[in-house]
């Protein structure tokens, strides 16, 4: 009873050494110093931090509480917060832009703006808000279903270099297209092809060699999006100007995986498709009737949007495995009550693997995450 006793007392004392380290990283990312024979009820706690993953940042706790002679150890490994661990992000959600009885969430949802309802949208995962729950004529008829609950005065920015950041990964090991005005990538399981006007011949790739990272990055250009993913993979473009002519994805038609993380919950086909401005659903003749992304879409200074969305016929669903990150929240169709009267009705289903993984080199948060806890 006396050595269990003594091996319950360490074990705590490592537990706690591992809890106060994480807290430690979670106030500070930078803090590595641990903590060195330190005096802990009744006895005595070490704890380092070790860099696993230097390009990554993955970082491990190592928290070892001793009591009496008897020591126990608790690792903890921590990965960098990514957006891409959101269903729907936004910082506006468009002033006069409303969550309808037509739409529904999967995975969890943040808005640094009010969360304006109308009809009883559903949420399926924890929805938060920094700003208000506003209703579209009253709660009796607009109230959300919040099936993961809901939470106000939710405070989390956005970062401004996200998109900068990975330019860098695309130079250190990625695939990258520089100052062409137009960049059309077409992805072929796990070949790329590329062009730059409409009417040219493509060149391919093989994704495995020419970005051996994951990172295609498009600088200064506008990227023309579609295809079938095989692999992890992010494609970026930005604008090196103020102009926001460039720094644009537009989505010409669908942009799936090989392998349906439905259907196969063990693929490893990832993407993030990530703009310094705004995403686009083309307004042609392959996006008339419904579009499919499996993405974690991330907009920096824009958003995610249908181009004329208030004249586009009824087009079906956007029928989106993976999530949404935008600065502006951008309109997909229009409504009249529980109708839509022009684009899209919004299917936004969260790709459940995005809370433990992301896509190479997604925008993070800038804090950490605990991704194992090993005792």
């Amino acid at each position: 009873m006396v050595s269990y006793y003594s091996e319950m007392i360490a074990h705590n004392i490592a537990v706690s050494g591992a809890n106060l380290a994480s807290n430690q990283i979670f106030v500070d990312p930078t803090w590595v110093t641990g903590y060195d024979n330190q005096p802990f009820s009744g006895g005595t706690l070490d704890v380092s931090v070790d860099v696993l993953d230097a390009y990554k940042n993955i970082r491990q706790i190592t928290a070892t509480g001793t009591y009496f002679g008897i020591s126990s150890v608790v690792k903890v490994t921590l990965s960098p917060s990514k957006f891409s661990k959101f269903a729907y992000y936004s910082i506006s959600e468009g002033g006069t832009i409303w969550w309808t009885a037509k739409d529904t969430v999967w995975g969890p949802f943040h808005t640094q703006d009010n969360l304006r309802a109308a009809g009883h949208p559903v949420f399926f995962g924890k929805a938060s808000s920094l700003k208000s729950l506003l209703y579209y004529e009253n709660k009796t008829k607009d109230k959300p279903y919040f099936l993961g609950g809901y939470e106000s005065g939710i405070n989390l920015a956005m970062p401004s270099d996200g998109i900068d950041n990975m330019e860098t990964a695309a130079d250190a090991g990625g695939l990258k297209f520089t100052n062409k005005d137009t960049v059309y990538m077409y992805f072929v399981n796990d070949s790329l092809k590329y062009k730059y006007s409409f009417g040219a011949s493509y060149t391919t790739v093989y994704l495995p060699d020419a970005a051996s990272n994951g990172v295609i990055f498009a600088k200064n250009s506008v990227v023309r999006l579609k295809g079938t993913v095989k692999g992890q993979y992010t494609l970026a473009c930005n604008s090196t100007t103020s102009s926001t002519s460039k720094g644009n994805i537009y989505l010409d038609d669908d942009i799936v995986y090989s392998k349906d993380p439905k259907q196969y919950p063990n693929t490893i086909d990832m993407l993030g498709i990530c703009a310094e401005n705004n995403v686009w659903i083309t307004n042609n003749t392959p996006n008339k009737t419904s579009i499919s992304i499996n993405a974690s879409v991330y907009c920096e200074k824009g958003g995610f949007g249908a181009e004329y969305y208030d004249t586009r016929p009824v087009s079906g669903n956007i029928n989106l495995l993976g999530g949404i990150i935008q600065n502006t929240r951008k309109a997909v169709g229009t409504f009249s009550g529980s109708s839509i009267t022009h684009g899209f009705a919004k299917r936004y289903q969260y790709d459940d693997r995005f809370m433990v993984a992301s896509p190479p080199f997604f925008p993070g948060t800038g804090g950490f995450e605990i991704v194992s806890w090993f005792e």
